[in-house]
């Protein structure tokens, strides 16, 4: 049994190795040693469903298809791991760590990572009810809300739907601004770093809004009278949206942002093409995007 074995572990090193050898990038090197663990371990637990290290094989093998970018491959896994962490156990009695940590985070990103937001969410709602009655269930729901938030934040390739009136009386709505180049920019007057990433932004708008750079504003300001005092001051003459509820603006609830500044840009097709660039960056990517069809 234990020649089979060390058969077996030969062949996966000798294929490793021989990957290795025929590789043209380190990443390619690294990617055909966690196939190869991979493989190894799929197979061993295919082999052995109810051996006593079933869970560490799980563990790694989550690991291995999260170094080789395979989402689809870990959730069933990961699936497995929370019914093995949760079956029969009491609640004061289970692994918090590895149940929270090192399995419902990474499989909520994971669907998230493969499309499934929806199932993402209501992966959130089945676990706080699952552990509802634990004495930790007030930090629970916390660290739940958070995965929850970070799951529904815009991300490369979303459209957002952004329609309001600004504090001119002028309609803006982002579904009309398609061909061009937009900035979305949730911001408030009392927040140091939006404000000192200002001059870049306005730079960045001086340079390229005659081709086709615009931005919008979403201001988390309460007080209307010193946002438009501000500005007036600093010559921003892009749309703002403002109702007054700081943290609470409707905007920003909406699409979870929970700090700022937080910006998006928007491609001539209408989707997110890049998320919170700072400084050269965001000038950079502008006139990328610009020149591109």
């Amino acid at each position: 049994m234990k020649t089979n074995k060390l058969i077996t572990l030969t062949g996966a090193i000798f294929l490793s190795l021989s990957a290795a050898l025929q590789a043209d990038s380190v990443r390619e090197i690294l990617d055909a040693s966690e196939q190869a663990k991979a493989t190894k371990l799929e197979t061993y637990l295919k082999g052995n469903p109810k051996s006593e290290d079933r869970m560490a094989g799980l563990t790694q093998l989550i690991m291995a298809y999260a170094n080789l970018e395979k989402p689809e491959k870990a959730m069933p896994l990961l699936q497995e791991k929370y019914t093995l962490l949760t079956k029969g156990i009491e609640l004061k009695d289970l692994d918090l760590n590895n149940l929270l940590g090192g399995t419902v985070r990474p499989m909520i990103l994971s669907m998230a990572a493969a499309g499934d937001r929806e199932g993402a969410k209501t992966l959130v709602t089945k676990v706080k009810t699952d552990l509802a009655e634990h004495q930790q269930s007030q930090q629970i729901g916390q660290f739940l809300d958070q995965l929850a938030a970070q799951i529904s934040a815009p991300a490369g390739g979303d459209v957002l739907e952004i329609a309001f009136t600004d504090l001119n009386g002028k309609k803006v709505d982002l579904a009309s601004m398609k061909g061009k180049v937009v900035l979305i920019d949730f911001w408030a007057t009392w927040c140091g770093p939006c404000v000192a990433e200002l001059p870049n932004v306005l730079d960045a708008y001086k340079k390229h809004h005659d081709k086709g750079f615009e931005i919008i504003g979403i201001s988390l300001d309460e007080d209307e009278a010193a946002l438009k005092s501000f500005i007036k001051e600093n010559n921003m003459t892009w749309p703002q949206y403002f109702d007054g509820k700081g943290w609470k603006n409707d905007i920003a609830q909406k699409y979870s942002i929970s700090s700022i500044p937080a910006t998006y840009l928007i491609g001539k097709n209408g989707k997110i093409v890049g998320s919170n660039l700072r400084g050269d960056q965001l000038e950079a990517e502008v006139a990328r995007q610009l020149q591109s069809k």
